[in-house]
């Protein structure tokens, strides 16, 4: 099995912030504003850029979430960390959703399913994100006990 280089990592998680003065091309406010009005809304702008901060920390906590789970090849403690990183995963996509949402007013639940439909998609997702995680703690928490 391959190993991931870190440095190939780094650089690719460099590119992606690089790739930011394209979004500001692309109808994103916050990278468009002037130092002027950056200035004048700080608090504002500090939310956006934490948003922002928190992809790595999510794209970090997928890859080790399930390169933990193949390393414990199955197992109940590798199932465990298998749901553990699935739910991880849709957190992560949940995230993005509410970042573009933020970001550019798009919402992708409402456009595709309409307001009571896409507000309900929502709800789900979000129980999949705590079942997930719930089910795979619990599945650790069993294969540690020996119960």
């Amino acid at each position: 099995m391959k190993k991931i280089q870190p440095l190939t990592f780094l650089f690719v998680l460099a590119g992606l912030f690089i790739c930011l003065a394209g979004y500001g091309q692309a109808g994103c406010k916050l990278l468009q504003g002037s130092p002027a009005a950056l200035t004048a809304s700080t608090a504002y702008t500090f939310s956006y850029w934490f948003g922002i901060m928190e992809f790595p920390f999510l794209v970090i906590s997928v890859f080790f979430a399930f390169s933990t789970s193949r390393a414990l090849r199955g197992g109940r403690f590798g199932r465990g960390f298998n749901l553990l990183a699935w739910g991880f995963l849709v957190m992560a996509i949940g995230h993005l959703h509410m970042q573009v949402e933020h970001f550019y007013g798009f919402n992708l639940f409402q456009t595709l399913l309409g307001p009571m439909a896409g507000s309900i998609a929502w709800f789900a997702a979000l129980v999949v994100t705590w079942g997930l995680s719930g089910l795979g703690f619990y599945s650790i928490y069993k294969a540690s006990s020996n119960a």
